[in-house]
């Protein structure tokens, strides 16, 4: 029997998910328990990435159809390294990721894969719940999401812990881009390639809990934030050409820059950002900024209470 075979020889193609970490053993913990605890009929190989900390044991037992692997990333340091090294140590039929603070309900996979087989896509998505606080915002992506909807708006529903992609669609999709500084906006980047080959789908429940916190890695890291920024505008021209998303960014890079007290930068994009879109709220909000009369981090906190980044 080929490899493909015994990977769908009951009908339910086999699930390689990837969770990538970093000196969080109790999160890390949960998000682990609720992967190997889906309810699903295939199997899962739950591969931890432990990425510039040293591996350790991970208290979930395996059980049958359900095995926990724990490796090191050998690849550029950082999240899209730690997630390529996750995607290249296995060779079944699917991949997905779990961030090591997130949480997945039981039927999650089953409900994705039924779609997947059903729609014949590439890619499926579905909804979340972010908790911040004592707030839950749900999330819920529409059912197809194409290129020029995402070159638009980033679909914040449309989160890496909810991403199931077959092997196969890799082969174009290509790796997780560990140019991409500090690995932020990588998902969004994957998003852009997987959409140019093919729409998403997504399941239209919110399937996964989603946790905003202080240890959150991209919290308040704003050069790294701008720089991302500035690097998926190089890579992506169609970004540059909407003027709406390419408003979006620019936004983002001035509030970035405010932050960082570059008041005259933040400036100089924010109106850029408004000749493009003259209701670009994060242009507003990076002129606010600049001119002293709000921190960053208290616009940053109210808008992760209302389920927003900026």
């Amino acid at each position: 029997m080929s490899e493909d075979a015994a990977d769908k020889a009951d009908g339910w193609p086999a699930v390689a998910v990837v969770v990538a970490t970093r000196d969080r053993p109790e999160l890390l913990e949960r998000a682990v328990r609720s992967i190997l605890g889906q309810a699903y009929p295939g199997d899962i190989e739950c591969l931890v990435v432990f990425d510039q900390s040293s591996p350790a044991g991970v208290p979930v037992p395996e059980s049958v159809g359900r095995r926990l692997r724990v490796i090191t990333n050998k690849r550029t340091p950082g999240l899209a390294g730690a997630r390529n090294t996750g995607i290249l140590s296995s060779g079944v039929g699917l991949v997905a990721f779990c961030d090591d603070d997130d949480q997945w309900d039981t039927d999650k996979l089953r409900l994705q894969v039924e779609l997947l087989e059903s729609s014949a896509a590439d890619f499926v998505a579905c909804g979340v719940r972010i908790r911040y606080v004592d707030q839950v915002m749900t999330r819920v992506p529409p059912p197809r999401v194409d290129f020029s909807q995402l070159v638009r708006e980033r679909v914040t529903a449309l989160h890496p812990s909810s991403f199931v992609v077959r092997r196969d669609a890799l082969r174009d999709i290509g790796l997780v881009d560990e140019e991409i500084p500090g690995s932020y906006g990588e998902d969004y980047d994957w998003l852009l390639r997987a959409a140019r080959r093919m729409p998403i789908v997504a399941v239209e429940q919110a399937l996964v809990e989603v946790y905003w916190h202080r240890q959150s890695f991209f919290a308040e890291r704003w050069q790294t934030i701008a720089d991302a920024l500035a690097y998926l505008l190089d890579k992506h021209p169609e970004l540059r050409a909407d003027r709406h998303g390419l408003a979006r960014i620019q936004g983002q890079i001035a509030f970035a820059q405010a932050a960082l007290a570059r008041r005259q930068v933040a400036r100089r994009q924010s109106l850029r950002a408004l000749r493009n879109n003259p209701l670009e709220r994060r242009a507003y909000l990076a002129l606010a900024v600049a001119s002293g009369i709000v921190p960053a981090g208290s616009i940053l906190r109210l808008a992760n209470r209302h389920g927003h980044g900026i």
